[in-house]
């Protein structure tokens, strides 16, 4: 499982240097041992059968045992905690990062669409993207100052620590597990980028030697030299090994690293403070937000478009297409949902901006291309990576929907909160698809704890479970219906404020690593199909505040990853998810979810509402 979705929050910026109230935030808590055995047992019960429920109780009965194997392994984390800043942040870093073997695109890294730009030709693409790398390289300055507003969050202050990490950052494969390598705070930050065009690296400099930016002019000049360059070259596209899963790449890597032409070419990547992707334009549907562009940021369209014209496990990525089509893929390993969509604001308002114009007759260097020495070996994994990454395209279903009868004004005419009002449709809608109630989740940002990330908020509920059964059943009446609905809608508005603080999840999975850890035989809890099943995530979802967004997780072991942006009169939906179980389908998911949103507010519009 990844947690790729964090529900938006209203952020109040806050005339203070950004840094300035780290030490001061608190460590994440670990819960009590009973609340959390408590909220397990709840989860669990929507979504095993009477007979499954009654052994977990049993077997959580026995782990809480006083003088037990319960207490024994909360002890041990609370001592792990204490010698930790975020002992949450540790534990899904190693588990679900670090040592994740599967393809980071798709599966875990996030990709942003931006609104489309208007220029549909090669100088448009150009000087988009000159305006961008500005924009980028103003942000990275409020940075290295620490002149970036701090954020506040209800009066607390929020931990600021991921924009340090966001740039000059890069995933590095390993054979068990991966790394990752922070350059910004070196002894030599990096002062470039990489620009990659036709499959082809390059290396250009954005600063001068008195420390001031290029202008957007010059920047043009030299991607205008980049495209000139590469308009006719058939060099093999290295970029694609990194769409590889982690075994293969890792091994991959080796074998470059052993040439010196490689290993100087790949450190420059790494370095660099992040990578620009100057794309080709995939072909184009006709829906209203169109899929292409979320193929397009996420994946590239396949080896025969925009695939290779990447690197995957650079921490930032701006994909810049010629027909106004932009976007960004970050790795999730050192950013979260929150702070890519502040991030993401500031350079969609930068576009809007008008440029100045400043002038410069200082001459520029070449852009630096980079060169690889391609053996007939890694040639071959080449021509295996573009056959993995065409068949992981192929089994990734994606799904976008304007559902615009309406918005979030109607909801709060009836006093509903449209965020806990959306999952409910969710959940109604799969449980008409499936019959049956899944386990799903929402994640909640974490950021008033120090180093603070995600945690979930588990959205299935017993009160949510008997809305969804209850609504097509004839034999319930309407007002009946109407009060199951507000019961869940409060009890999921209610579990949002604690959330942040108990994570059941991080907390139940990090005592089972401490068994590991400590060379305790593992308790039976851990081992019952119960287990299993809880965290067995159907639904993965989060709302999220920026107008196109693609937070998608695919994994063929799990179900759907949805996103959503409420707006005054209408909502934007996507679902997405792996096509490789014949019995998932993120459009009919998609078209019961609009069903049940209909059918929910008519319920609404049908019930006389108290006085």
């Amino acid at each position: 499982m990844y947690f790729f979705l964090v529900k938006p929050v209203q952020v109040i910026l806050v005339s203070d240097r950004c840094l300035n109230q780290q030490k001061g935030l608190p460590r994440v808590p670990v819960p009590p041992l009973w609340k959390t055995c408590e909220g397990y047992l709840s989860a669990l019960e929507p979504i095993i059968e009477e007979d499954e429920l009654k052994r977990a109780k049993q077997l959580v009965e026995v782990f809480m045992k006083g003088g037990g194997v319960g207490e024994e392994l909360q002890r041990s984390l609370e001592r792990k905690a204490c010698n930790t800043d975020n002992w949450t942040a540790d534990l899904w870093g190693k588990l679900e990062y670090f040592e994740n073997r599967s393809p980071v695109v798709i599966s875990t890294n996030l990709p942003i669409v931006c609104p489309r730009l208007d220029f549909r030709d090669k100088q448009g693409q150009i000087r988009c993207a000159a305006k961008i790398i500005i924009a980028l390289l103003e942000f990275k300055t409020t940075i290295e100052n620490e002149t970036l507003p701090a954020e506040n969050l209800g009066g607390k202050p929020l931990c600021m620590e991921q924009y340090s990490q966001l740039l000059s950052t890069c995933r590095i494969p390993g054979l068990v597990r991966d790394s990752v390598v922070f350059h910004a705070k070196s002894a030599n930050p990096p002062k470039h980028i990489t620009v990659v065009y036709n499959f082809q690296f390059f290396v250009v400099e954005v600063y001068h030697n008195d420390g001031t930016s290029l202008t957007v002019d010059q920047l043009c000049v030299q991607m205008e030299r980049i495209c000139n360059f590469t308009s006719a070259t058939n060099t093999e596209p290295v970029g694609i090994l990194t769409t590889l899963n982690r075994d293969s790449w890792s091994k991959a890597y080796l074998s470059l690293m052993k040439d010196q032409t490689n290993k100087e070419s790949l450190s420059a990547i790494e370095r660099s403070i992040f990578t620009l992707c100057l794309d080709r334009a995939i072909p184009r549907e006709s829906d209203k937000y169109c899929t292409c562009d979320f193929h397009l940021i996420t994946h590239g369209g396949g080896s025969q478009w925009n695939s290779a014209n990447r690197w995957f496990d650079k921490s930032l990525q701006i994909i810049v297409a010629e027909d106004g089509s932009w976007g960004l893929n970050l790795i999730h390993i050192v950013t979260d949902g929150t702070v890519i969509m502040a991030f993401t604001d500031y350079l969609v308002a930068s576009m809007k901006k008008p440029e100045m114009i400043q002038a410069s007759i200082l001459p520029l260097p070449m852009p630096q291309k980079l060169h690889f020495s391609v053996t007939p070996d890694i040639k071959e994994i080449i021509e295996q990576a573009k056959r993995s990454m065409d068949g992981n395209i192929r089994n990734f279903g994606l799904s976008v929907m304007v559902f615009d009868h309406f918005g979030k004004n109607d909801l709060k005419a009836h006093n509903m909160s449209p965020d806990a009002f959306i999952q409910m449709a969710i959940q109604l809608a799969y449980y008409r698809m499936n019959k049956q109630v899944c386990a799903s989740y929402e994640a909640v940002s974490q950021r008033m704890f120090r180093h603070g990330r995600v945690s979930l908020l588990l959205s299935t509920t017993s009160v949510s479970a008997a809305f969804v059964k209850a609504f097509d059943d004839p034999e319930k009446q309407n007002t009946e219906k109407i009060d199951l609905l507000q019961k869940a809608i409060k009890t999921h508005k209610e579990n949002i404020k604690v959330t942040g603080g108990h994570d059941i999840v991080a907390h139940i999975i990090a005592l089972s690593l401490q068994a590991v850890e400590n060379k305790i035989p593992m308790p039976d809890i851990f081992r019952d199909i119960s287990y299993k099943k809880f965290l067995n995530y159907q639904l993965t979802t989060s709302q999220v505040k920026i107008h196109l967004c693609c937070f998608v997780y695919v994994d063929e072991c799990f179900g759907y990853s949805s996103c959503y942006s409420v707006h005054n009169s209408h909502f934007v939906i996507e679902m997405a998810a792996s096509n490789t179980d014949k019995r998932r389908s993120t459009h009919h998911l998609i078209q019961n979810m609009k069903d049940a949103l209909l059918d929910m507010r008519a319920l609404l519009e049908q019930t006389p509402r108290a006085t």
